[in-house]
């Protein structure tokens, strides 16, 4: 008899499978769709340049023992977590003149998620949190691991016009109850790809302030989606220039290639500065019973970079050469899929922005591209532009066509 056989197997998650499912495969025309991490053209991860360049500063400073493997503070390296949120706020924020915004370093974007969860449920009392639907499959656990018991959805996708369910959005979040937490994605949502447009996101900065709503962004691709940190930042940083108290997870994964230096920051946007040690105390305490301290490293790299001029140019650039890539690929591959006269509108390939395209793809279509055609995708048809580079693009889009053809209504 042992303490551990009422253990029963947890279901797999989904991406993760797709992955050793992916690499088991022995087939040589096999495409990886699933996992959101960049790929260059030759579908090999991409160490950037820049990074290299910021470990080798590091390693000489380790050599000269001018920095070591102390213990960081439990709120983080503090010329991290500035930088961080300096470029998420913008130099000229109001908050950060202010002295009432402020970062802390956190276990990636998933681990500011967390904490602000965190924070939120137990200090607050928070109970109520909404998230788009759908969204990130992370979203739901994190707030209920927190406590929360009420996780409930706004509409944010419409199925048939492939593009955002503006009217349920409004309706679901104006029915939401005073203090709610509402999750909002700062920039190329997850997993469909569609973001409100300027006038939207005041409309929707409109209805938190009517309905006293609280709002939490997540912020995992700055830079990423369009190339550019500030179009990226815009909504959070409009949301900032009305007044709004806020929190924003961020995430160095994507923009810096960091996926497992778990390199992240949440930033608090307060009304004013005369409550944040309080604030920061109770965070404190969370943390220490959580993780104690923030890992080194990939917030160094990250500082090293953003507060040297020449090495932050430089990794704007990067930037660039990543999300021009996912943009070309958006282009071909819609250009191929209507050359092969694939049934149904497919412009939203092409209007969608960000890693992901949300395909339209039913779950028997998805099915099939896996099964017949050796394609990684989600079975709720998401697939990661990164995957798709110059020397696979015409074989996604014939099985992309094969699949349609074969199911379509």
């Amino acid at each position: 008899m042992s303490l551990f056989d009422c253990i029963t197997p947890a279901p797999p998650i989904e991406v993760f499978q797709l992955g050793r499912d992916f690499q088991a495969d022995t087939c040589p025309d096999k495409v990886s769709l699933g996992v959101g991490a960049y790929r260059t053209e030759e579908g090999k991860p991409w160490i950037l340049p820049v990074v290299k360049k910021a470990e080798r500063i590091l390693a000489e400073k380790i050599e000269q023992e001018s920095i070591n493997h102390e213990y960081l503070p439990v709120l983080g390296l503090d010329t991290f977590t500035t930088a961080a949120t300096a470029m998420l706020l913008g130099d000229d924020s109001p908050a950060l003149a202010d002295s009432r915004a402020f970062g802390v370093q956190c276990l990636s974007g998933t681990g500011a998620l967390r904490n602000g969860a965190e924070f939120l449920k137990r200090i607050i009392g928070s109970n109520i949190v909404y998230y788009s639907d759908p969204t990130w499959g992370n979203h739901g656990l994190i707030f209920k691991n927190s406590g929360f018991t009420e996780l409930r959805k706004y509409r944010y996708w419409d199925p048939l016009a492939k593009s955002l369910a503006w009217a349920g959005m409004l309706e679901d979040l104006g029915n939401a109850p005073p203090k709610s937490i509402i999750i909002l994605h700062a920039c190329a949502h997850n997993p469909t790809g569609v973001d409100p447009t300027r006038d939207q996101w005041e409309k929707i900065a409109d209805l938190c302030q009517e309905k006293d709503l609280f709002p939490f962004f997540d912020c995992a691709y700055q830079g990423f989606a369009s190339g550019c940190l500030d179009t990226d930042a815009w909504a959070v940083r409009y949301f900032v220039s009305r007044g709004f108290e806020l929190f924003c997870s961020q995430s160095f994964s994507k923009n810096f290639g960091l996926y497992n230096e778990r390199a992240g920051n949440l930033t608090v946007v307060m009304k004013d500065q005369s409550k944040m040690a309080n604030f920061k105390s109770q965070l404190t305490l969370i943390i220490r019973a959580m993780y104690s301290n923030p890992p080194a490293h990939g917030a160094r790299i990250v500082d090293t970079v953003l507060s040297n001029p020449e090495l932050y140019q430089e990794w704007r650039e990067c930037i660039k050469v990543m999300s021009s890539r996912i943009i070309d690929m958006r282009a071909g591959l819609r250009k191929r899929i209507e050359d092969l006269r694939t049934p149904g509108d497919w412009n939203h390939i092409t209007t969608q922005i960000g890693m992901f395209s949300y395909t339209g793809l039913t779950e028997e279509m998805c099915m099939f591209l896996q099964k017949e055609k050796h394609l990684y995708l989600l079975k709720s048809g998401r697939i990661s532009m990164c995957g798709v580079t110059p020397g696979n693009i015409d074989y996604v889009a014939k099985a992309i066509n094969s699949a349609v053809t074969k199911f379509q209504q």
